[in-house]
C-alpha cells in the first residue's frame, strides 16, 4: 500500500471521520469487541465485494444513476453477509444487524464506487481494503476501550449467545466507568477521539488535506 493512499485514508478525504455514517458506525458497533470484529469483517466483505463487482460489471452500469446502483450493490453485499452470519451465529447476526446496516451507508456515502472506476483489479482491491481496514480497526480500538471499562470483559464472536465473554478484570465496575458502555459514553469517547484526531491530523497530515 503506497504512502499517498495511507495518508488519504488516515488523514485525508477517505477517513471514516469525514462521513456521518462513519461516526455512527464507530458508536454503534463498538459496545463489544465481538460486535466490532463482526463489523470489521463486514466492512472488508462489503468493500472488497463491491470492488470486484465494479471491476467486473462497470461497463454494464448505466451512465446515469451509478451512485444509486452502487448503494444497492453495497446493500446487497451487506445483506448477503448477514445471511451467511445468520447461518453461523443466529444471535450474533441479530445483535449486530443494526451496526452492519451502517456499513453500506458508509461505503456508498464515501463515493467509493466512482473512485473504483477505471482502476485495475489489484488497485481497486487495495483501495477498498485500505478504507475498510481503517474504519474497522478504529471500531475495534474503541471497543477494546469501552468493553473492559463498561462490562469488565473482552469478548469474541461465537457461542450459543452470540458472543463468548472473558472476564479477566473481575465482574463489577464503577458506575461512571459503566457509562462508557452506553451510547452517551460512546459519544463522549468519540468526542475525545475526534479531538485527538484533529490534533494529529493538523500535525501529521500532508498539506492540501488529501
Amino acid at each position: 500500500m503506497n504512502r499517498h493512499l495511507q495518508q488519504r485514508v488516515l488523514w485525508g478525504d477517505l477517513s471514516p471521520f469525514v462521513f456521518l455514517p462513519g461516526g455512527a458506525l464507530l458508536v454503534v458497533a463498538s459496545d463489544r469487541l465481538a460486535h466490532a470484529l463482526v463489523v470489521l469483517a463486514a466492512l472488508v466483505w462489503v468493500y472488497c465485494l463491491c470492488a470486484l463487482a465494479v471491476f467486473g460489471a462497470s461497463r454494464f452500469f448505466p451512465v446515469r444513476g451509478r451512485a444509486v446502483l452502487f448503494a444497492f450493490l453495497a446493500s446487497f453485499a451487506a445483506g448477503l453477509y448477514l445471511a451467511l452470519l445468520w447461518m453461523l451465529f443466529p444471535l450474533g447476526a441479530l445483535q449486530t444487524f443494526f451496526a452492519v446496516s451502517f456499513v453500506p451507508m458508509l461505503c456508498a456515502g464515501s463515493g467509493l464506487g466512482s473512485r473504483l472506476e477505471g482502476k485495475t483489479l489489484p488497485a481497486a482491491l487495495r483501495l477498498s481494503l485500505a478504507e475498510a481496514l481503517v474504519a474497522g480497526v478504529l471500531v475495534v480500538i474503541i471497543a477494546v476501550i469501552r468493553e473492559p471499562f463498561g462490562f469488565r470483559s473482552l469478548s469474541l464472536p461465537g457461542g450459543p449467545h452470540g458472543i463468548i465473554a472473558f472476564h479477566p478484570f473481575g465482574e463489577e465496575s464503577a458506575l461512571f466507568l459503566r457509562l462508557l458502555s452506553g451510547s452517551s459514553g460512546a459519544f463522549l469517547l468519540l468526542g475525545y477521539i475526534l479531538g485527538l484526531y484533529r490534533h494529529a491530523r493538523a500535525k501529521y497530515a500532508p498539506e492540501g488535506g488529501g
